[in-house]
């Protein structure tokens, strides 16, 4: 038997539990159980205690580098053919495949593809009146009727998440220098954008993650647009929801929908299994073509192989999900995979998730201060990590 631990959404269990099932079926001797983590968990949780106790691991690549360092995944090219791995490369979702490799190895694959993009209610908005750029969104927002409003998650995560997609479309994707953090004005103008539209999203934004604001946005009226949220197609699948959600490509600087942050899913195989080639096999299997365009897209899963983002009949059922954000994906921003960018990210949140608060009650912005605080907290970590 082996042991898998996911993240606790239909997305992250529905998908892995159909494979598990067919793969049994082919293998009657392999048994996979699976447990559940937090949305946020998945993201914070040290990869290296679960490692201990389970075969099979669902991974965000920002753990890449510290995952390596600390030898407890198994480099999966010296269990995996060559061919099969130049096929997970051509058919990568942007950069997908890529941000699992560290140190020359390939740490997980890429089950599951994702970025920040933007979404709507059909009925309440027209494609046709979906922003393109920043300037855009601000005027729809002041166009939107009475009782209608932009959403925006902008928990701590969920802020810093869009403060980076909106540095990286401002300064290209290489503007986070390892060794000094954020250039001032690029940090600088991508508060400014988020510090214009927020006395105008709606109240529940500051709180909410961005499966808190889809249940929201397709439960209520009040929501027509979010600007920038991680995908979730599921919204996208008629009956999954009360009120189907639609999504479409990010707001960028010109027009062009650049440097939206970059999450997804890999699968990876602990390096303290006792069965580290059935584990492999589970994984090969779960990651080829084939069942990411079937079984796996239908079960809820958002498939990290391409041939599931191309195929006419995934698009149909999910109402042009993957193809009418697959732009977005193939322009999205790679965060920094060392040890010391996972700690930042989670800490900076929280000075950026104040600050957005202390706006929103009427306190003065200092935004070049707020630039030096985060860079001065990436220096501490980055000392205290990369020894």
């Amino acid at each position: 038997m082996l042991k898998g631990m996911t993240w606790d959404h239909a997305r992250g269990y529905e998908p892995v539990l159909a494979a598990s099932d067919e793969f049994r079926r082919l293998h009657p001797e392999t048994r996979i159980e699976w447990e559940k983590r937090s949305l946020k968990d998945f993201g914070d949780y040290p990869v290296d205690v679960l490692a201990r106790e389970y075969d099979l691991i669902m991974i965000d690549h920002p753990h890449v580098g510290i995952s390596s360092a600390q030898g407890v995944l198994v480099p999966l090219e010296q269990h995996l053919p060559a061919d099969y791995l130049a096929d997970q490369a051509a058919n990568s979702v942007g950069p997908s495949h890529l941000s699992y490799q560290w140190n020359g190895h390939q740490w997980a694959l890429a089950v599951d593809a994702a970025a920040q993009v933007a979404s709507y209610r059909p009925d309440l908005l027209s494609a046709e009146s979906l922003p393109r750029t920043w300037q855009g969104v601000i005027e729809l927002a002041r166009s939107l009727p009475s009782g209608r409003k932009i959403g925006w998650p902008l928990c701590p995560t969920d802020a810093m998440c869009s403060f980076l997609t909106l540095c990286a479309g401002t300064g290209g994707d290489s503007f986070f220098s390892e060794t000094s953090g954020i250039p001032r004005p690029v940090g600088e103008a991508a508060l400014e954008r988020m510090f214009v539209l927020l006395p105008r999203l709606h109240e529940s934004s500051l709180a909410s993650n961005p499966i808190q604001m889809y249940d929201r946005m397709a439960a209520e009226d009040d929501i027509a647009y979010i600007p920038l949220a991680f995908g979730y197609s599921n919204y996208s699948r008629s009956g999954y929801a009360k009120k189907l959600l639609r999504f479409s490509n990010i707001p960028g600087e010109t027009g062009e929908p650049r440097g939206a942050l970059l999450g997804g899913v890999g699968i990876a195989v602990s390096a303290s299994s006792r069965s580290i080639p059935q584990a492999v096999e589970f994984a090969k299997f779960l990651a080829g073509g084939e069942l990411q365009r079937t079984l796996y897209a239908r079960n809820e899963g958002q498939p990290g192989h391409a041939a599931a983002w191309r195929d006419p009949e995934v698009n149909r059922y999910t109402h042009g999900f993957f193809a009418d954000t697959s732009q977005t994906l193939a322009a999205s921003y790679m965060r920094p995979r060392h040890a010391a960018f996972p700690a930042f990210q989670e800490q900076a949140g929280v000075l950026l998730h104040e600050a957005l608060v202390q706006f929103r009650q009427g306190k003065e912005a200092n935004k070049s201060r707020l630039i030096d605080e985060m860079n001065r907290l990436y220096e501490g970590i980055r000392r205290e990590t990369l020894v």
